[in-house]
């Protein structure tokens, strides 16, 4: 969809960062997305670090990586991308700044120079699986 003022693409939304906020960029979220334009709404439930056969890694950082592997096949699946998504929830079982430090480090390489979706962090003390280690619940809005 083309801005007829402008001629550029036109964006689903818009994420923000205020001023008068403090700078979320070094924690991989923003502070608000501004949705307007849209013709499709993806709500993608949360997925975790299972890969295709159901099986679970025991490692943190390896369902973290394999999470947003799913994340990116349920988006494909439906011709999205991570660059859709406005909404993140995550979820991480015993939550600690290494696990924070690697999740941070894991959406800067996924999000690149580009501005990060909204997003909430919600430490839990366990998952629907008893070795699931993290879950990420994402909104997505596509033109």
């Amino acid at each position: 969809m083309m801005n007829s003022k402008h001629g550029f693409p036109l964006k689903s939304f818009e994420l923000i960062n205020p001023n008068t906020l403090y700078n979320p960029r070094p924690f991989a979220y923003s502070h608000i997305a501004e949705v307007k334009h849209f013709l499709r709404i993806l709500h993608i439930s949360g997925q975790g670090g299972e890969n295709q056969r159901g099986q679970l890694s025991q490692s943190f950082a390896e369902q973290t990586q394999q999470t947003f592997l799913n994340l990116k096949s349920a988006l494909e699946a439906a011709d999205a991308s991570l660059l859709d998504i406005a909404v993140l929830r995550i979820l991480v079982v015993d939550h600690s700044p290494k696990k924070h430090q690697f999740l941070i480090q894991e959406m800067q390489q996924l999000w690149k120079d580009q501005t990060f979706p909204a997003c909430t962090l919600i430490p839990v003390p366990c998952l629907a699986l008893p070795s699931m280690l993290i879950e990420i619940e994402a909104t997505a809005y596509c033109i």
